[in-house]
């Protein structure tokens, strides 16, 4: 349940899209960093009451652990310029029944000016769209697609596993210029456009921005229980159906690593094997990049095969990709590793990117 707090804000620490980082002193003296996200809740400035949610600070959680400003009370935002009694500026409800529900205006929805276009649309016309169960693939992915293909347009669906709104990711922030654009789908919200289904946020991506390759990932801050089936990610494999039901080309980034302090998550993520060899009930192109070292390549090879009967097992070269990764525009770091630490995993996903743009060749 939600933990309680109210403060007064001391600092400003810094912005990025959509979200303000702030020092927040309370009545016992503490201090706690905290988020706000300024479309939701209006602008904190130094000396602004906040109320805070304070739970994943206090819990310790490493992605969300701020503290979230659910109000500003003493200096309430102004209402939106559009009259509220109207679906003229859209009705869909994200996060919906939640104290902080935005209403949006859907990339589809009839006072879209892009009703028309998607209310025709019914394929994907073969985009390639690269599927990603963790949101640390995402400018890897990316990387590897410019790699090969630098004017490519690539579009990015964030899916409502993790952090709902596009604002709290710091990566997505600093790869706006490298995007075609953002659909949040589902409950996330806070992209270039919204989008109340993945399959409508799919068609928005290749019709609307125009996309010639696709990337899929939730948000950061997923939710795991150690559990073959309790985690997020394995959505990704409802993903590869949604692909293939319109239509385009399901590539699946896999998880791998040799590093992963946990058993299950070494060589190829349990999680991968799960939502690709179970969930997954359409062909993909599941990417493993060559020149792994000899004994990861012998245990991913070994954990694959049995996934071999429905999906296509694609080498890719990894010539030129380590110098593409390193000059990402945004860290990159997964479970806390780093490229060096953890390279095979940044690797495949890299690789994943490159096949993506192979297939629009």
């Amino acid at each position: 349940m939600v933990r309680w707090r109210s403060g007064t804000v001391t600092a400003v620490r810094r912005r990025w899209a959509g979200a303000v980082e702030l020092d927040v002193d309370l009545p016992d003296g503490t201090r706690m960093r905290a988020l706000a996200y300024p479309a939701l809740v209006g602008d904190p400035q130094p000396g602004d009451r906040v109320l805070l949610n304070a739970g994943a600070l206090l819990m310790g959680l490493g992605t969300g652990g701020y503290a979230l400003v659910v109000a500003l009370p003493d200096r309430l935002p102004a209402d939106p310029p559009q009259p509220a009694d109207t679906r003229a500026a859209g009705h869909l409800v994200k996060a919906r029944y939640t104290p902080l529900q935005p209403i949006l205006l859907g990339v589809d929805e009839e006072a879209s000016p892009h009703h028309a276009l998607l209310a025709a649309a019914e394929s994907l016309d073969g985009l390639p769209v690269v599927t990603a169960d963790l949101h640390s693939a995402l400018p890897a992915i990316l990387a590897g697609v410019h790699a090969d293909a630098p004017d490519a347009r690539v579009a990015y669906l964030l899916t409502d596993g993790g952090a709902l709104p596009a604002w709290f990711s710091r990566t997505l922030a600093g790869l706006a210029d490298r995007l075609a654009g953002t659909v949040s789908v589902g409950q996330a919200f806070g992209g270039d456009l919204e989008a109340s289904t993945l399959h409508s946020g799919l068609l928005a991506a290749r019709h609307v921005l125009r996309a010639d390759i696709a990337i899929v990932a939730q948000g950061p801050g997923n939710l795991g229980t150690g559990t073959r089936w309790g985690f997020s990610g394995v959505a990704v494999g409802e993903a590869v159906n949604a692909v293939a039901a319109l239509g385009g080309r399901p590539v699946g980034s896999l998880r791998l690593s040799a590093a992963d302090p946990r058993p299950r998550h070494r060589g190829v993520s349990h999680h991968s094997l799960t939502a690709y060899g179970r969930v997954a009930l359409a062909p993909a192109d599941l990417v493993v990049p060559d020149n792994l070292d000899p004994a990861l390549a012998e245990e991913v090879a070994a954990a694959l095969a049995p996934l071999a009967g429905r999906h296509r097992i694609v080498t890719v070269p990894t010539d030129g990709l380590d110098a593409a990764l390193r000059a990402s525009p945004v860290g990159l770091s997964t479970m806390g590793r780093g490229l060096d630490a953890d390279h095979a995993y940044f690797l495949a996903a890299a690789a994943a990117g490159r096949h993506a743009a192979a297939l629009t060749r």
